[in-house]
Parts: structure tokens; C-alpha cells; sequence
């Protein structure tokens, strides 16, 4: 457990790497370590973000970051600092008065491995707004009302249906296509409604070219739904482009451990539920390379899988390792070492917990 400084609830994570990570949350909050976690340093509020909810954040290095904010219309921003969070520039709102935005990802998705690491360049999703899903693009030098609206699906969603701004992992980038040699797969995300749960997978053509490009569209049913609006996916995660997880479950219910994970070894083309579940609702899922193990976090508990989303057992906190008894639950976001939750709270994992579990 780390020591954050604020009380705000905490819902974005991003770690570069070199020791640098950067949070986000409730009332304009955003933080930042150089250090690897030892020291939390608040950053300055963005002007006129006092009140706004942070759901995402993403970071290049200890200067830049975007952090995106949630909410009806204008309440949703995207806001960027290139001198170490000391200034802000409001750098686009949500044109669409009964829009909400749910997921920030930076980076080409036209070539996803391209500019990983520029800051010029951004896919927002937000909720269906009169039948069409949006994902938004946003480009630097772009006039901050200026959006690209590149994804819709006229006719085929339901106008209540959205994603959930669980933990900025609902929407992801895919890297080296694998499903079709004569496509190229740019991005999935899932969403849903009460009754049914989806997986989007998003495509160009690989010798398109196109000013702007619009995506088309593989829309796969999962087995995730289960009848609530508060219910379904809420965090997506790929290992390479064939091997996945989805976790979730429903928020109003974190013990119920119904539909909380299911895999794909297809890229997403079919799901099946996992065979033992996480023990509750679930909010983020990230994998750990180097121990081949998926981690899933929520209210209740932490859960992690080694057979790619199959099975999955609980990871408990260890005295021994002097672990705070309550280290695996109330978290909201991952990005490996980092996870973060309400009220401040951060973590960072232990890299001697998860053989240690798994030799008990």
C-alpha cells in the first residue's frame, strides 16, 4: 500500500515505466510518481476541472499526459500537460450535448504501432447518442470544438446502449493483425445493454487510403449480460491479438461472482464464460508477462488466472510478505505494477506475491 495524499476517488492509472505512473480521479485530481510509487505528487488542478470526474489518464513520460474527463456533454474533456502537470490546456469538450465519454486511448489506430508513444493523437468512445455508438478522434492543432466522428453503427444498437467508465480499460488498440491477412483490426471495445453484452471489433482495410477513414465493424454477443442496466463489461484485455479476458459482472452487486470473466482465443470472434469465476464484481484486468498471469481487481477481492481466463482463484494478502490485510480489495483500475481505488488508495504489486500464492 502507497501513501497518495489526497482523498479523491481514484479511477485512472498509466505507468510509463522508469519509475513513472501517473493517477487520476474525482474533483479535478490527477497525480504523478517519479520514483516508482515511493512519492505521490499532486498535480495542479486543470482551470474550470475542480469538479470534474478524471476517469482516464495517458502518459508518455514525466511531462506529458492527457487525462479525460466523464460526464453529460461539455463534461467531458480532454485536458494535456507538457511541463510535468504544473499547466493545463483544455484541449477538446464533448460536441454532443447528451454525449458521455467513456474510454481515452492515445496513439494511430490507423498503424497502432506507429506513434505509441506521441501525444498528438486520440480515440475517445462514448455512449450511443440517438442509435449510434461514437468513438471520436482528436488530433493535436485540431480547434478544440473540431472532432472526427470515425465509428458509428447506424441501425445497429440499441439507443440506450454504452460502455462503462470503469477504468479507462474498456477500450483497446489492437497491435499485429492475426484474424485476416487482407484487414487490418484498429481497435475493440465492448459495450452492452441490460439484456445483451458486445465486443466491437473495428477494421480498415490494409491498402485503404482515405481522408478521414471510416471504420467498419465485427459485432460479437458475449455471455456477459445479465439483465441489469448496472451489468455486463468492464474492462477489456488482450495479450497479443488472438488471446483475451473480459471481466465485469454487476457494479450494484460486487459479491455476486454470476458472469463476472469470460476468454477468447480467436481475437474476440466467440466468448465462453470462464469455468470458476472471479469471486465478484470485477472492474479492471491487466496481464502480467513476466509471471503469465492475468490479475482482475474490484470492490471485494483480487483474482488472478493462469490459464488465460479459464479458471480463476483468489489472491489474498500475506502477513508474512508484510501485505495490509485489506491489499486485495476496493480497487477500481490497473496498470501493472499499479492499481488504484477510492479514497486515495494506491498499490503497488508485490513482485513476490503471485509465486507465493501459488505455492500455497
Amino acid at each position: 500500500m502507497e501513501s497518495s495524499g489526497t482523498t479523491a476517488d481514484l479511477r485512472g492509472i498509466d505507468n510509463v515505466g522508469g519509475g513513472v505512473a501517473w493517477a487520476s480521479g474525482t474533483n479535478g485530481t490527477v497525480l504523478r510518481t517519479e520514483d516508482g510509487g515511493y512519492l505521490w505528487q499532486a498535480c495542479a488542478v486543470p482551470l474550470g476541472a475542480e469538479h470534474l470526474d478524471f476517469r482516464g489518464v495517458q502518459a508518455f513520460d514525466a511531462n506529458t499526459a492527457i487525462v479525460m474527463s466523464s460526464g453529460k456533454g461539455d463534461l467531458s474533456r480532454l485536458y494535456k500537460t507538457t511541463d510535468g502537470c504544473q499547466t493545463w490546456k483544455l484541449v477538446v469538450t464533448n460536441p454532443n450535448p447528451d454525449g458521455f465519454w467513456d474510454a481515452l486511448k492515445v496513439g494511430d489506430f490507423e498503424e497502432p504501432t506507429a506513434n505509441v508513444g506521441e501525444a498528438d493523437r486520440a480515440l475517445i468512445l462514448g455512449d450511443s447518442v440517438n442509435g449510434q455508438l461514437q468513438l471520436w478522434e482528436w488530433k493535436e492543432g485540431w480547434d478544440k470544438r473540431e472532432l472526427e466522428l470515425s465509428y458509428q453503427m447506424k441501425g445497429k444498437v440499441d439507443s440506450r446502449e454504452g460502455s462503462f467508465a470503469a477504468s479507462n480499460s474498456i477500450l483497446q488498440l489492437a497491435q499485429t493483425p492475426q484474424l485476416d491477412p487482407t484487414w487490418k483490426y484498429a481497435f475493440r471495445f465492448a459495450s452492452g445493454t441490460a439484456t445483451h453484452s458486445y465486443i466491437s471489433i473495428a477494421r480498415y482495410e490494409s491498402t485503404q487510403i482515405c481522408e478521414p477513414c471510416r471504420a467498419e465493424s465485427l459485432r460479437v454477443e458475449t455471455p456477459m449480460a445479465q439483465n441489469s442496466d448496472s451489468s455486463g463489461i468492464f474492462s477489456v484485455g488482450f495479450r497479443n491479438d488472438l488471446v483475451g479476458v473480459v471481466v465485469g459482472g454487476d457494479y450494484k452487486k460486487p459479491n455476486d461472482a454470476t458472469r463476472t470473466a469470460a476468454y477468447s482465443a480467436d481475437g474476440g470472434l466467440s466468448w465462453r464464460l470462464s469455468s470458476i469465476t472471479p469471486h465478484g464484481y470485477r472492474s479492471a484486468v491487466a496481464y502480467d508477462a513476466a509471471s503469465k498471469t492475468w490479475i482482475t481487481v474490484g470492490p471485494n477481492g483480487t483474482d488472478v488466472s493462469t490459464d488465460d481466463g479459464k479458471n480463476w482463484r483468489a489472491l489474498h494478502p500475506d502477513a508474512a510478505m508484510h501485505e495490509a490485510p485489506d491489499a486485495d480489495r476496493d480497487w477500481n483500475a490497473l496498470s501493472l505494477p499499479f492499481v488504484v481505488g477510492p479514497h486515495g488508495r494506491i498499490g503497488k504489486l508485490n513482485p513476490k506475491a503471485l509465486a507465493q500464492n501459488e505455492s500455497k
